[in-house]
């Protein structure tokens, strides 16, 4: 387990059910997390900008409103933190969703004594960085940050502002450097970094339950046969996966044939992100 700061005596988090603030409940994992994890002994507790379906008692809150998260974040026994902008947009909206944002939930959740934040990363932090070739190691955690937009700017940002608030405050952060999390995966470079719903809310699981986990990066993936990344530190908190991208790998390829060498896609970990990113539509 990759541990920070100068504290080794950190308690466990209470014993399940606990109680879990789901920020982004309305988006795409926070929906799939919504379903999952209360089978993990959970209680969610959703909140986000818009509606949250079947879910009538979220709290609608923008992160701008800091008395809005701190009533949010009031008993709760651990953050999870998904909400803010999941794209490329312009460096502005990126500051206020994903940087100050972060910083006001944070400073909530210190105020409030949370013991411990899940903080949704991504694989965008680290986007420019060459993948692996076949034969060659996964890639470990410890790479610098080498973000390909200003969402994965944003998030070497929110990495660094974890470590901050683990060394100077106390409160624990597992960042998961999120790879693609969706039912199957629907494109070549995604049977690489392929994150199952299943598999998600078991790494969460084990995010939120190991002890003493001082600032911890993992990335987030399945056990994909064509995987770039090392998962040991994601195993360290108790993480097994279960789930295979290659049971699509025929299929994608066959329809969507191997990325042209030289492109993004070939060269780089974020992909077309480097090159051609897709925009937040709001």
């Amino acid at each position: 387990m990759r541990e920070y700061g100068l504290r080794t005596e950190i308690p466990p988090l209470n014993p399940a059910p606990r109680t879990v603030l789901l920020t982004g409940a309305a988006g795409g994992v926070g929906t799939l997390m919504r379903e999952l994890l209360p089978a993990h002994g959970y209680t969610i507790r959703s909140l986000d900008m818009v509606p949250v379906p079947g879910a009538p008692d979220a709290i609608l809150a923008d992160l701008a409103d800091r008395a809005a998260l701190r009533e949010a974040v009031r008993g709760v026994d651990a953050v999870i933190h998904l909400a803010g902008i999941s794209l490329e947009a312009d460096f502005d909206k990126i500051v206020a969703a994903n940087i100050v944002g972060l910083q006001h939930l944070y400073e909530a959740v210190r105020e409030e004594g949370v013991p411990r934040v899940l903080f949704a990363s991504s694989n965008h932090a680290v986007g420019f960085t060459p993948r692996p070739r076949p034969g060659e190691p996964p890639l470990p955690t410890d790479i610098p940050h080498r973000p390909d937009t200003h969402y994965g700017l944003s998030k070497a940002f929110g990495e660094d502002l974890a470590q901050f608030y683990w060394d100077k405050h106390g409160v624990e952060t597992v960042s998961v450097r999120i790879g693609s999390c969706f039912p199957e995966p629907t494109s070549v470079r995604m049977l690489s970094l392929w994150l199952s719903p299943g598999d998600c809310a078991r790494l969460f699981h084990a995010a939120l339950s190991a002890p003493g986990v001082g600032h911890t990066v993992v990335y987030g993936a399945s056990a994909n046969t064509r995987e770039w990344w090392d998962l040991s530190s994601a195993r360290a908190l108790g993480y097994e996966p279960k789930d295979d991208s290659e049971a699509w790998a025929e299929k994608i390829v066959s329809e969507h044939g191997l990325p042209a060498p030289g492109s993004a896609d070939d060269r780089y970990l974020g992909g077309h992100f480097c090159e051609n990113p897709p925009r937040w539509p709001y």
